[in-house]
């Protein structure tokens, strides 16, 4: 059994009587050199162990041992469970294998010092990510709690923010909660670029301006700052994300993904979920990357390469998006027989061709034909008519659990 005992700021002060206990009766003890430092050595005799970096071959290793082993104590910040090593470790052992001592969390700590119900705020990691994780939260009045590392957490934050156009949202960088050294700086996003903060910090923000756009499916189309035209149109984007459903923990393929605007709205969808973009052309992955960013989801995972053979070694999806050359031939039965069995396919085609694919598609493995069409009122002389976009026809089917 592995203990996992969470500490805060206040060290041995704040740990409760059975977290006491288990770090006294532990015969190892693993933690950041920081959080070791704070046990006294006339209450805690074990061996201590800080982690390593990277900290994974540990992990596997202590996860192992679980079973066998009841004298681990592994120490974690705050929560273990929130954004914290006991969620890792449960993954990894089984909670059969794993107690969890909680201490209350930097996230639950802010909130107090701020003021904030804990059920109005978003909580935002950027440890171990890009700072762009944060703009997926930009919406005007919304307030974030971001969990940050290093001195320069908060100014890299701050530069995120500030880069949204949001420079002027309030910005509270909370040093040592619940420790004796405890400081709080009110600045604004802008005001904090070169701010240098205590190691163990976070920081709380009201957002105020900024480009803030809403989650639900269907963004502008000027919100992907790159393009090259490449680009699945808003309200037919709004259908498509519709048609994949993104539901929790699910990895999308998006198969000839232009610029990444259907993977990036299905990130931002449903923030557990996961993505590929598949791009054959080089000039193309660079906008990918920076629309990804610009919009709050850098984890978009980016492969170069033509389908069907780019496919070749992916993680197997639970859903696919097909947005061109669904007549290509073997892409079709390359994306079908990779999806997992209840996995979804949706493929959206423009041209005759594509639309005898999506046909053929149909009779041969289910599902459903739509056809879409989307027309924009614009200025005809002194007058105003309706102008067409290119019809679409969206093939979408389900692939039977067995």
């Amino acid at each position: 059994m592995i203990t996992v005992v969470g500490i805060g700021a206040d060290g041995w002060d704040g740990l409760t009587g059975p977290a006491r206990a288990a770090l006294g009766q532990a015969a190892q003890v693993v933690g950041s050199a920081r959080q070791l430092d704070l046990l006294p050595a006339r209450e805690v005799a074990a061996v201590r162990t800080p982690w390593p970096s990277p900290l994974a071959p540990l992990a596997d290793e202590l996860a192992a041992r679980a079973a066998q082993d009841d004298r681990i104590a592994v120490l974690a910040s705050g929560d273990p469970m929130l954004h914290g090593i006991g969620a890792t470790l449960v993954r990894a052992a089984g909670a059969q294998h794993v107690s969890v001592i909680p201490h209350p969390s930097a996230f639950a700590l802010a909130c107090a010092r701020m003021g904030w119900p804990q059920d109005d705020v978003e909580l935002v990691s950027t440890v171990a990510r890009d700072p762009a994780v944060v703009l997926r939260a930009l919406q005007p009045g919304r307030r974030i709690v971001a969990y940050v590392t290093g001195t320069d957490g908060a100014a890299r934050l701050a530069a995120a923010v500030t880069g949204h156009g949001a420079g002027a949202s309030a910005f509270t960088v909370l040093e040592q909660l619940g420790g004796p050294g405890e400081q709080r700086h009110d600045t604004t996003a802008a005001r904090a670029l070169d701010h240098v903060a205590d190691p163990l910090h976070v920081v709380a923000l009201q957002v105020a301006g900024g480009r803030g756009h809403a989650r639900t499916p269907g963004l502008p189309d000027d919100a992907f700052v790159a393009s090259d035209g490449q680009l699945t149109k808003r309200h037919i984007r709004a259908v498509t994300v519709a048609a994949l459903g993104p539901l929790p923990g699910e990895l999308l393929w998006d198969v000839g993904a232009g610029n990444g605007s259907v993977a990036i709205e299905w990130l931002r969808a449903e923030r557990t979920t996961r993505a590929i973009a598949v791009e054959p052309r080089a000039d193309r992955l660079g906008r990918i990357a920076q629309n990804a960013a610009a919009l709050g989801v850098p984890e978009l995972d980016i492969v170069e390469g033509r389908a069907p053979a780019a496919l070749a070694g992916l993680a197997a999806p639970d859903v696919i998006f097909v947005g061109g050359g669904l007549s290509t031939p073997g892409l079709l039965d390359a994306c079908w027989n990779a999806l997992k069995p209840g996995g979804r396919i949706v493929a959206n085609v423009v041209t005759l061709e594509g639309e005898q694919a999506a046909f053929a598609a149909q009779r041969s493995r289910g599902g459903t034909l739509t056809r879409i069409d989307v027309a924009h009122a614009e200025p005809i002389g002194t007058f105003t008519g309706w102008r067409a976009q290119m019809t679409v026809v969206q093939w979408s089917a389900t692939k039977a659990a067995t």
